[in-house]
C-alpha cells in the first residue's frame, strides 16, 4: 500500500495567559508585562516558512489558533499573521479559522475586529457558569461575562462558535452540572465541547488534588447530559464534542482522521505525511517563549512514526469519532493493508465492541464505552 497525502491544517500556538489555571497542563505562561506581539508574529511566520517543504502542493483548509489565550493578542497582529501565512501557503476558499478566546480577556469591540481579521470561528473557554467553580478553576471571568461573550460572538457574524464546558468539577453536584448545560445551551452555540475534568501531572491540582465527584455521580452527570444535548439537537460526533448539523469543527476532524497539520509557535506539534519517502513524521517546536524568540531553527525535535506503530496511532485518533471507519482511509493514511489489523478487529467483534462490513468498521455502543480495551488488541 502507498501512503496518500491527506488534507493539510495549521495549528498556531500563542503561549501566554493572564494567569496559569490549576488544572492546565498545556504549554502556557502567565503574562508578565507587555507581550512581544510583533516579535512573536515575526517568529511564527519565519517558523511557518521553514516548514514549507512539508506542504507538497496542498492548500491549508483549516487553522486553529490556540494557547494559552490567543485573544490577548491584538486583532491587527492576528490579521498580520493570517495574511502572511496566506502569502506563504494558499488558503482554501472556504477555510475554517478558529481562535480560542477567554471571556475575561475579550473586550466587546474585539469580537468584530477578530472577525474582520479573518477569524471565522471562536472557541470560548467558559468551563462553568458557577462563580464558586470558576474560582476553584482559577478562571478570571464570571457567569455574566461568559454569557455576554457568547451573545457578542453571535452578533459579530462568525460562521460558528464553540463553548468549552467542563463537568466532574470539584464538589460538583448533579444539579450544578445540569445547570451548566442548561445555561450553555440557552445561549445557542452551534458547537459545544463538554468534557470531564481530569487531573494531569505537572499541574497544581495534581500536587493538591481537589475533591471530585465519585464514579456514580460522574456517570449520572454524563448519562443525563448526553440525553439533554441529544434532545436539543446536538449530535455527539466525537468523544467530547457536540454540534448542530453542519457545525462540526473541521480542524478537529482532521486531527482525528489522521490528517496532516503543521504546528508553529512555542511547543507546537505537527504531523506530516511524506509519501515519496514512505514516512510519517511528527515535529515539536521549541517550548519556552524566550528560547523560541531567540531561535534560528524553531524545531526542537523531529521523529518518525514507524510502520508497525501506524495502525495503533491511526486508531487512537480515529476511534474518537462516532462515524464508521472506511478501510480505504486506514490504508491511505497508514500506507498498510487493512489485513494487518484483522486479528485485533476479529477479537473486538467477538467481544461486541465492533461491527464490520466489506468496506467499514464501526464501533458499537459498548465499543464507545471501552475504547481503551479495543485499542489494547493492537499494542
Amino acid at each position: 500500500m502507498t501512503l496518500q497525502l491527506p488534507p493539510l491544517s495549521l495549528y498556531v500556538h500563542i503561549p501566554w495567559c493572564v494567569q496559569k489555571c490549576p488544572y492546565c497542563d498545556f504549554n502556557s505562561h502567565g503574562q508578565n508585562g507587555e507581550l512581544p506581539q510583533q516579535e512573536y508574529v515575526d517568529a511564527l511566520l519565519a517558523d511557518l516558512q521553514a516548514d514549507l517543504a512539508y506542504v507538497q502542493g496542498r492548500k491549508i483548509h483549516t487553522i486553529f489558533i490556540g494557547g494559552g489565550t490567543p485573544s490577548l493578542f491584538d486583532a491587527s497582529q492576528i490579521q498580520r499573521f493570517l495574511e502572511g501565512a496566506n502569502a506563504l501557503i494558499p488558503f482554501e476558499d472556504d477555510i475554517e479559522i478558529t481562535m480560542e478566546a477567554n471571556p475575561g480577556t475579550l473586550e466587546h469591540d474585539d469580537f468584530s475586529a477578530y472577525r474582520a481579521a479573518g477569524v471565522t470561528r471562536l472557541s470560548i473557554g467558559v468551563q462553568s457558569f458557577s462563580k464558586e467553580k470558576l474560582n476553584l478553576l482559577g478562571r478570571i471571568h464570571n457567569e455574566d461575562e461568559a454569557k455576554v461573550a457568547a451573545q457578542k460572538a453571535k452578533q459579530a457574524n462568525y460562521l460558528s462558535f464553540n463553548l468549552d464546558l467542563m463537568h466532574g468539577l470539584p464538589n460538583q453536584s448533579f444539579d450544578e452540572a445540569m445547570h451548566d448545560i442548561d445555561t450553555a445551551t440557552a445561549l445557542a452555540p452551534p458547537h459545544l465541547s463538554w468534557y470531564q475534568l481530569t487531573i494531569e501531572p505537572n499541574t497544581l491540582f495534581h500536587s493538591k488534588p481537589p475533591q471530585l465527584p465519585d464514579d456514580e455521580n460522574l456517570w449520572q452527570i454524563y448519562e443525563q447530559g448526553q440525553k439533554k444535548l441529544a434532545a436539543l439537537g446536538y449530535e455527539q460526533y466525537e468523544i467530547s464534542a457536540y454540534a448542530k448539523p453542519g457545525y462540526q469543527c473541521r480542524h478537529n476532524l482532521n486531527y482525528w482522521q489522521f490528517g496532516d497539520y503543521l504546528g508553529v509557535g512555542c511547543g507546537a506539534h505537527g504531523k506530516v505525511t511524506l509519501p515519496e519517502q514512505n514516512r510519517i513524521i511528527r515535529t515539536v517546536k521549541i517550548k519556552h517563549p524566550k528560547g523560541y524568540l531567540a531561535a534560528e531553527n524553531y524545531t526542537f525535535e523531529t521523529s518518525d512514526v514507524i510502520e508497525e506503530d501506524r495502525p495503533l496511532e491511526y486508531l487512537m485518533n480515529r476511534l474518537r469519532l462516532m462515524t464508521p471507519i472506511a478501510k480505504t482511509e486506514f490504508e491511505q493514511r497508514t500506507g498498510q493493508s487493512a489485513d494487518v489489523v484483522n486479528t485485533g478487529m476479529k477479537k473486538s467483534i467477538e467481544r461486541g465492541l465492533l461491527t464490520e462490513t466489506d468496506s467499514h468498521w464501526q464501533l458499537t455502543p459498548k465499543g464507545h464505552m471501552f475504547v481503551n480495551d479495543l485499542l489494547s488488541q493492537f499494542i
